[in-house]
């Protein structure tokens, strides 16, 4: 990160220029803003600090930098993180100056980002719409935006509520639960199945194959090429006979996606929708859980399901920093030097924090109320566009969790939850609770026969994608955690009825196999 030389002068480092820190970039060899002394370390964007007390980090840096802060993605790599909320608005808003294309990245340009790092499944350019600026950008966001639009938000909440009174019970009837692996991690990808136009019983059978795929395996590279096969096979089958779902919906859109087009799409809906909902479920039912405000008044005050998701998206979004955007010249933004290809990662919950953001009278996120003008969603032209789909998922599922067993308690005191050390998702690792309600599961429902079939390969066959595509899949993975007794789950048929019922087993999870980009897309967002 360096300052144009200005005419006649000697060549010296600009203030706070993490490309000047010599050496595994650890030090600044320039002064820092406010006149610190050369020698000052890169703030670590990764490590345990990040995932304990994330808010005291940003806190921190917001007290030493100002708005726009240096700081280390892995060792060697800097960047900017952007803490400010005028300043982050500024960032996603002026796409001349900073661009989503990270082909413009200078640190791979210098040879200095490893092959194998961790940072390549986030920020290798693809040709998607988390990519791309301008009018291509336009035209798949348009086809994203308008498919998703399209979704019936009756039948959503439908669709949602049976599949969380499926997995109810299917809990065992010791009163116990890990809400994150028996219940978020599960629910959005039986939903997803449904919207995407698969049957419900892919769920079960998707889910199974990314168990495979995070065991690493003997069945890994196989459940690998058959979760590629299963959405190139339903774009396929979705352009001969289209029907009322979203893959149908994209394929028709005026923006006339190609089929790899259409692929590459379904998994940026799969990993970014699948993950965030994972995350702002979790994260609502521990405030609910942990918080008094909630607890006493949930069943007769004024504060709400709606208003424990909203103070989730301010204080705990799902996704608290999101990667980046290059610049594409030097400024200066925040009163930083900025150079030309430089990479600055939104800080979407420092921002949130920023005083700029709440007004001087608020006190913490408490006085927030139901303002929605937090950066949990991004801002600009690449705001989030599945975020009302997305709110429907987590409201549905939390109200109908309460409903069922409204006697829900922590199983642990609150200070043992641990959180995931990802410096991009703000993710618990478990929430077991208690609770005492339980009655004997509902009948199943009937039996409906379905004309779909996973595709299967022959030993020796790889799906027909393109390079690219190929490389889309796993690290949903983390959806695999508990997969043995996964019930299938009812179409969309309306709501179900509120019996009170059990819990049960806490299933084992695997590690990550090697990744494709699938895989590793959805593994940074997750923390892996």
């Amino acid at each position: 990160m360096t300052l144009p030389e200005p005419a006649g002068t000697a060549a010296v480092p600009p203030p706070g220029c993490p490309a000047h820190a010599g050496a595994g970039a650890a030090d600044h060899r320039g002064t820092l803003p406010g006149g610190l002394p050369v020698g000052v370390p890169l703030t670590p964007l990764y490590g345990a600090a990040v995932a304990e007390d994330p808010h005291g980090l940003y806190a921190r840096l917001r007290a030493q930098y100002g708005p726009v802060a240096p700081i280390e993605l892995e060792p060697g790599v800097e960047a900017w993180l952007v803490l400010g909320y005028p300043e982050l608005l500024e960032l996603t808003r002026n796409e001349a100056l900073f661009s989503k294309d990270s082909r413009r990245w200078r640190v791979p340009a210098e040879g200095r980002l490893a092959a194998d790092s961790r940072l390549q499944p986030m920020t290798a350019w693809r040709p998607t719409l988390l990519n791309l600026d301008g009018a291509e950008h336009q035209r798949l966001r348009a086809a994203v935006a308008d498919t998703l639009a399209q979704i019936d938000h009756r039948q959503l909440r439908g669709t949602t509520e049976t599949s969380a009174n499926a997995l109810i019970d299917s809990w065992g009837p010791d009163g116990t639960a890990d809400l994150v692996a028996q219940y978020a991690r599960r629910l959005p990808l039986l939903v997803f199945t449904q919207l995407l136009g698969l049957p419900p019983d892919a769920g079960p059978h998707l889910i199974r194959l990314i168990s495979h795929i995070a065991d690493s395996g003997a069945e890994s590279v196989r459940a690998n090429q058959e979760f590629q096969a299963v959405l190139v096979d339903l774009v396929r089958r979705r352009r001969a006979t289209p029907s009322a779902d979203l893959t149908s919906w994209l394929l028709a859109h005026p923006a006339a996606l190609t089929d790899e087009e259409a692929v590459h799409h379904l998994v940026v809906m799969m990993v970014a929708g699948n993950e965030t909902t994972i995350c702002w479920t979790g994260n609502t039912l521990r405030l609910l859980l942990t918080d008094r405000r909630f607890r006493a008044t949930l069943t007769g005050g004024r504060l709400t399901v709606a208003d424990a998701l909203e103070e989730v998206l301010w204080r705990d979004p799902p996704t608290q920093n999101f990667p980046g955007r290059w610049a594409t010249g030097d400024t200066v933004l925040g009163g930083q030097y900025i150079s030309k290809g430089d990479m600055l990662v939104l800080g979407l919950a420092a921002a949130n924090a920023d005083p700029a953001a709440q007004g001087p009278g608020a006190v913490g996120h408490a006085g927030l109320g139901g303002n929605r003008a937090h950066l949990a969603w991004g801002a600009g032209k690449h705001v989030c566009p599945a975020q009302h789909p997305a709110r429907i998922i987590v409201e549905t599922a939390v109200e109908t969790l309460l409903h069922r067993l409204p006697d829900l308690q922590l199983a642990v005191p609150a200070h043992e939850l641990a959180w995931r050390p990802s410096p991009w998702s703000r993710a618990l690792v478990s929430l077991p609770v208690l609770y005492s309600a339980f009655t004997p599961p509902r009948p199943p429902a009937p039996e409906r026969p379905s004309a779909w079939t996973p595709p299967q390969l022959p030993e020796d066959q790889d799906p027909t994608v393109t390079p690219e595509s190929a490389e889309t899949l796993s690290e949903l993975s983390e959806l695999s955690e508990g997969t043995e007794a996964l019930p299938a789950v009812p179409g969309p048929s309306g709501s179900t009825s509120s019996d009170a019922t059990s819990t049960g087993r806490t299933p084992a999870s695997g590690k990550p196999a090697r990744r494709s980009w699938w895989s590793s897309l959805a593994g940074w967002w997750s923390g892996q």
